[in-house]
Formats: structure tokens, sequence, C-alpha cells
């Protein structure tokens, strides 16, 4: 199902506690990177939605998010977020599309892609695969690698990229280079990082939770250092933040939290 497809699955029963939301990330807190939800961990999301709201908020678009959690996730929670927010569904109902082509122009993403495709071009790294830029309605993935890599590469990858600072050179290079754009980089999984404008980043979803409608807004996410693409949203005045190392971690916080 593409981004902005309506779904037709009813809404849920309210849960135990309705004003208490947790937001969950998904690569490192319901998934391993890239990896497919297990039953086990979707059907203690499923019991958990049943004490409290739950919602989904990632980074990738929807048809990736559906490769991870399942076919039909927009309308399997109370609230789903693909692109940190910039589509929104509610009970299933599509809420809001945005797109990083109408905001900045044409003229500048092309100036981006330009610049991005030539300093990619002298990086020096053991392997390099396809897809070094993947254009999202609301952002821009950018991989060193390529998002074609097989796991054993993206995790050889990874490994390279803690120690030689990679993508965070690129970024204080882009952060430079773009300053006029006000352009926020966030690194996020093993072999990229997310490009896009100043404010959307996870923060951005927070706006469809209207103040006074929830006690209490938890979010769940690995990536919540500085620089992290869960930072913004970990840190936001609105959220009770929790750090996560695994789906078994995030299963464990959430047991002592909501269903003890």
């Amino acid at each position: 199902m593409a981004d902005g497809e309506p779904t037709t699955k009813k809404p849920k029963m309210a849960p135990a506690n309705p004003r208490i939301i947790a937001l969950f990330d998904v690569d490192g807190t319901l998934t391993v990177p890239r990896g497919e939800v297990t039953p086990d961990m979707m059907a203690f999301m499923k019991s958990l939605s049943e004490k409290i709201t739950v919602g989904i908020v990632g980074g990738s678009d929807l048809p990736k998010q559906e490769e991870q959690l399942g076919e039909g996730i927009a309308s399997l929670f109370p609230y789903n977020f693909s692109q940190n927010g910039l589509v929104a569904y509610k009970d299933g109902v599509l809420q809001e599309v945005q797109t990083i082509s109408k905001f900045l122009g044409e003229d500048n993403i092309k100036r981006v892609v330009n610049w991005t495709m030539k300093y990619l071009a002298d990086i020096d790294i053991p392997v390099k695969r396809g897809t070094f830029i993947e254009f999202r309605s609301g952002m821009m993935n950018i991989s060193p690698i390529g998002r074609n890599c097989s796991r054993e590469e993206r995790n050889d990858y990874e490994k390279i990229d803690l120690e030689r600072g990679i993508r965070k050179e690129m970024v204080a290079a882009m952060q430079k280079e773009f300053a006029d754009l006000n352009l926020t980089f966030s690194i996020g999984g093993q072999i990229s990082f997310d490009v896009f404008p100043a404010g959307w980043d996870k923060t951005y979803c927070l706006q469809f939770l209207k103040e006074g409608e929830f006690d209490e807004i938890h979010f769940f996410g690995d990536k919540t250092f500085e620089g992290g693409n869960d930072y913004e949203i970990f840190s936001s005045e609105r959220t009770i933040g929790h750090t996560v190392t695994s789906p078994d971690d995030t299963k464990e916080q959430c047991t002592k939290l909501f269903m003890s």
C-alpha cells in the first residue's frame, strides 16, 4: 500500500488507560535494524494496546514500515506516523501528507542531490552498492555504502563508520554547504542519515496529539543520543523519553511501566 492510501480496517476498542500513550520507533526498538517484527513482539504490542494507547513513529515511508511491521500497520494501532509524521494516520484515517519537494523547491533539491553525488564519489570504503540517495516524500535518506547492500555488508560498514565517523563528517560538511536551507541532518540505523527541513524530525508527529488529550506521552527509541534520529522527540518537553537497546529491552521496559 502506498503512502496516502486509506485503509478500511476499523479502530480497536479503547484501552484501559487511554490517556497514556506510548510512541515507538521501529528500527532497533520494535525490530532489529531493517528486520521484520517477530510474532512474539507483535503479540506483545497488541497486548500493550489493550492497556494504553499505542502509536508508531518511524522515519521510513509507509511501504517500508509495512515490510517490517506487516501490511495494514497504519490501522492496527490508533496512531501511525511514517516519515516522522509527514504521513499521519489516526484510527486508520489519513490526516496529512507533506512533501519536501514542495517545501524546498526543485532547484534546491537538485542542488543537494548533485553535491551529495560528488561527495560520495570521493569516499573510500571497501564496498559500495546501489541506492545512495533515496528520495522520500518527506526527506532524503543518504547512504555512503548504498541501501542495496546485504546484511553482512551493512554490519561491516557500521563498524567502519563507527571507527572513521564517515556519516558524521559528511553531515558536518552538508551543514556548512547548505546552511541557507535550514536543514536538519539525523543519523539513524546502521548505514544512512536523513536530511529534512528543520522541525521535520519526529517531534513533527506531536502536533497530531492535541494538548490535554493525554496525561502522559511516552517515547521509546534506540537512537536517543544527540544527533540520533530519536533525540528531538526523546528530549521534547511534551514526552517522557525512554532509551532502549533492542526489541526485548522495549518489551521489558513496557512490561514494568504499563503491564505490572
